[in-house]
């Protein structure tokens, strides 16, 4: 079986690094700055998406994205924290699958993340925005990441928690799983799939019970 995980939402919080960054690149361009309820509709979304969706004009999108990656950087191990039985969900996950990461987040940053919560290892592949031309709901993500693996007659599963993950996932023809640990809402990721669960750990012992009933 191989297993892919999103990040944010599904396996980390880092919701206050992500409000934190974008508000310090509207005060550093003085920009009318979006509430923060409209900034976490969006989170899961590449960053250029996230801020022409709050009204930053085309021509200085880039600037506010290098700007917020900039901040980003400097406090994401700070103020990013593992969801409540993550770290249990990718040791349990590690046991009988094989594992990646598909995020939207830069694949650099997620990596010293994952690296500073100790579970990098458990993964064999990390796919990140910078390493496709077409981020989630398009197929390209969960494609590139499944290179890395030997997919022969192997279940696959994506596990998300907005409909974007879903998508990507009926996109490249694998399955998917939604979790209630992040920023969609059940009723939204039920439009997507029947495989809803509270968390992370609550979808890879679903997967774990279904492996071990196949034989």
């Amino acid at each position: 079986m191989i297993l892919l995980f999103d990040l944010d939402g599904t396996l980390i919080d880092s919701t206050e690094a992500i409000l934190e960054s974008f508000h310090n690149s509207f005060k550093v361009y003085d920009f009318f700055a979006a509430d923060d309820a409209k900034i976490k509709a969006l989170i899961g979304h590449p960053l250029d998406v996230m801020y022409r969706a709050l009204g930053v004009k085309e021509e200085m999108i880039w600037d506010f994205v290098a700007t917020y990656k900039e901040h980003y950087r400097k406090i994401s191990t700070q103020k990013t924290v593992l969801l409540p039985n993550a770290k249990e969900a990718v040791e349990a996950a590690a046991t009988f699958a094989s594992l990646g990461i598909v995020t939207t987040k830069t694949g650099k940053y997620s990596q010293v993340l994952m690296e500073h919560f100790g579970l990098m290892d458990k993964f064999e592949v990390l796919i990140g925005r910078e390493h496709v031309q077409n981020p989630k709901p398009h197929a390209e993500p969960i494609l590139k990441a499944l290179q890395s693996f030997d997919t022969n007659k192997k279940e696959i599963w994506m596990i998300g928690d907005t409909q974007l993950d879903l998508l990507s996932a009926k996109n490249a023809g694998i399955n998917s799983i939604g979790v209630l640990s992040g920023y969609d809402t059940k009723e939204t990721l039920k439009k997507f799939t029947n495989m809803i669960f509270d968390d992370s750990l609550e979808a890879v012992l679903h997967l774990k019970s279904r492996k071990t009933s196949h034989y």
